[in-house]
């Protein structure tokens, strides 16, 4: 029973990682929009699961790091979650005031493979270690790694972030597809600011939560 339960909150916890780490409306963000909008709905889900496939192996990297250090986040867990919401706040802020416009691309007239795409998207994301960062962030704020956890529970922890950021690709893409007509310049400024706005209040919320010793993320 104990290990259903830790598998549960395993799961809903990766799920709400990969779904932060994929939302915000970076360079993958835009070309996966782009793709949807020129080429069809399941390039840019294709485009979204590469930028997945990177985002898992960064988040191996940082749980894998952070595992050799379980004395340091057990005996330090309350800064590492406050230093977490911390983090998590500054990016919903960077997110908020930036404008995803500028990534933007001329638009090719080539299609390409789908595997082109996903290895494209893969590429783009793992060009940019700094979404270690945020990992670190989100694992301490959500006290996702700890110790004595089991290879079950572990890969179920991981296999749910994949599954929330597949979960992000395939129904931002849904959207986009479905009023492709009506999706401008606007319309992409516009959902980044709601994104950014989501993730703020997340972290006000963590950070009030962690403030008066309490976690709502346990």
């Amino acid at each position: 029973m104990i290990q259903i339960e830790a598998i549960i909150n395993l799961l809903w916890k990766g799920i709400i990682i990969g779904v932060v780490v994929s939302a915000p409306l970076g360079p993958v963000g835009i070309l996966c929009i782009q793709r949807t909008l020129n080429k069809g709905r399941w390039y840019g889900f294709v485009t979204g699961l590469g930028a997945s496939l990177s985002d898992i192996f960064y988040a191996l990297l940082t749980g894998y790091g952070m595992s050799f250090v379980f004395d340091y986040v057990n005996q330090n867990i309350y800064y590492l979650q406050l230093l977490g919401s911390i983090m998590l706040l500054a990016f919903g802020i960077y997110t908020f005031r930036s404008n995803p416009v500028r990534s933007i691309r001329p638009v090719s007239a080539n299609k390409g493979t789908y595997l082109h795409n996903f290895v494209t998207a893969f590429a783009v994301t793992l060009s940019n270690p700094l979404v270690i960062f945020l990992f670190i962030g989100l694992f301490a704020r959500f006290s996702f790694v700890s110790e004595g956890v089991l290879v079950s529970e572990a890969v179920t922890g991981y296999l749910a972030i994949a599954l929330g950021a597949l979960m992000w690709w395939f129904g931002i893409t849904f959207f986009v597809n479905k009023v492709r007509s009506r999706f401008n310049l606007r319309g992409i400024w516009l959902l980044n600011r709601i994104i950014g706005t989501i993730v703020i209040v997340v972290a006000i919320l963590g950070l009030i939560f962690t403030l008066m010793g309490e976690s709502i993320y346990r």
